[in-house]
């Protein structure tokens, strides 16, 4: 009892170590960056690292209270990755910094609830085919006539309610995700086994594998329907990975390519949109005041940057469209140098290593299969992001998890990182790393069962 209490305590210790080192690098970053601008230290320095301050702390609290044996690290580094951001998206637009705020806090609070409401990670499996049914339709709303959008990047992938612009792709990447770990858990065995022949070929029976091709068609739809090579090479990828995983057939993944290339091939022949955007990722410098512009600017800041960067604030990041979003990691590159850039992506390999880590800890199968999803989506996400901005694959529309400007990307990811949270919690209870003592949910219902007790033991009818 004594070392598992030492063990959850010392992580918790290193976790809060962690967090003030974060809170040092952001007030830090952020100082520099009104320096660098303006010559002056900003007149809201104090409540800014006040409110920085707090925010860490009751992230910290809550897992402290609420997941104590979870990994020390994986907080950290996406507040690490947040803090850049934000210093980031400041640096390019005060007024957007002001919104990124509002939704820090609603992200927070999103993070704390998603601990308090899953107290085992396991529950969420009853709900697998609600899921399936909630990601499909967000799938699927940017489509519908009269609130799916297009914004700047061509890609339809927006819905506007009133004044409120939110991309559903972001929460559907969840809901799927729960949704994949929980039915491969229960067929992999079936599935693996592909006990229905085809000549030589030996696939899975139809009724296991249809739920699954249902779930490859609608990532071919939303590439079709939308336009949008990103999500859907996002969700594709989500889909195959963890069929390869669960299975342990390489066939997943070979076969999954080679359906997702001709799929992609027959999207670059029909969609001009398409078509363009691979145009500009062989050739930027053929038209580089139009279409080309966003991409050579970018690779222009990059240059600029060289080793150790301008210096926040000394750069200029806006001269690139949507800096603040697509482009953000050009920002970073421009003023923090190859060094701050590396240092991004080192913090998202650290991120994803911590999530197969989960993984690899627990022996149940549901949970083993939602960290890997969890973590495909964030690792491959990143990579799309910083694929394009880099030119090594054609640029897409979607978000930098935790670095860009953009309310429902923040708000899913933190709701994906209480998840991994609560999962390295679980695994470390299974492990016998920390007591056997009651979740947060059991304690309440014996709170409640003794205050019953009572009162009817004092004669009042409970």
């Amino acid at each position: 009892m004594a070392r598992t209490m030492n063990l959850a305590r010392r992580r918790r210790s290193g976790e809060l170590t962690l967090i003030i080192m974060v809170a040092l690098i952001t007030g830090g970053g952020y100082m520099l960056a009104a320096l660098g601008t303006n010559s002056e230290i900003p007149a809201r320095i104090v409540p800014f690292l006040v409110a920085l301050v707090a925010l860490l702390i009751i992230t910290h609290i809550a897992v402290r209270l609420l997941a104590r044996g979870a990994d020390a690290t994986i907080l950290p580094l996406a507040a690490f990755l947040h803090g850049i951001g934000y210093v980031m998206i400041t640096r390019i637009d005060e007024r957007l910094a002001g919104l990124q705020t509002t939704w820090s806090f609603v992200s927070v609070a999103a993070f704390i609830a998603t601990l308090v409401i899953v107290q085992r990670a396991t529950d969420l499996a009853r709900y697998k085919w609600l899921l399936f049914t909630a990601g499909a339709v967000l799938l699927m709303l940017p489509m519908v006539p009269g609130i799916g959008t297009t914004f700047n990047t061509g890609a339809r992938i927006w819905v506007q309610l009133g004044p409120i612009n939110f991309q559903p792709g972001e929460f559907a990447k969840l809901a799927l995700a729960i949704f994949f770990a929980s039915y491969l858990a229960d067929t992999k065995e079936l599935i693996a086994a592909g006990t229905w022949k085809l000549g030589p070929i030996h696939l899975p029976s139809p009724r296991y594998i249809a739920p699954l091709l249902i779930a490859w068609g609608f990532s071919v739809m939303v590439m079709v329907g939308e336009k949008d090579l990103g999500s859907s090479l996002l969700f594709f990828t989500l889909f195959i990975v963890m069929l390869w995983v669960a299975t342990q057939r390489i066939m997943y993944l070979i076969a999954g390519a080679i359906l997702f290339a001709g799929a992609a091939y027959i999207a670059w022949r029909i969609f001009g949109h398409v078509q363009e955007r691979v145009d500009i990722w062989l050739n930027p410098w053929a038209d580089p005041l139009d279409d080309g512009y966003q991409i050579v600017q970018a690779l222009y800041g990059l240059s600029d940057g060289g080793i150790l960067g301008t210096g926040l604030g000394v750069g200029s990041p806006n001269t690139v469209p949507e800096a603040q979003n697509d482009f953000i990691f050009a920002s970073i590159g421009e003023e923090l140098g190859l060094v701050g850039a590396a240092t991004v992506l080192i913090g998202f390999m650290l991120l994803v290593g911590a999530g197969l880590r989960i993984a690899m800890r627990t022996e149940n199968s549901f949970e083993k299969l939602l960290a890997v999803g969890l973590t495909t989506v964030m690792g491959i996400q990143a990579f799309i992001i910083v694929g394009g901005v880099i030119k090594v694959i054609p640029l897409t529309g979607i978000t930098l998890p935790f670095v860009s400007y953009g309310g429902s990307s923040l708000l899913a990811n933190y709701v994906l990182l209480a998840l991994l949270i609560r999962l390295s919690d679980s695994s470390a209870r299974r492990l016998g790393e920390l007591p056997d003592d009651p979740l947060l949910g059991e304690r309440w219902s014996a709170w409640r069962l003794r205050r019953s007790q009572r009162r009817t033991y004092r004669g009042v009818t409970p």
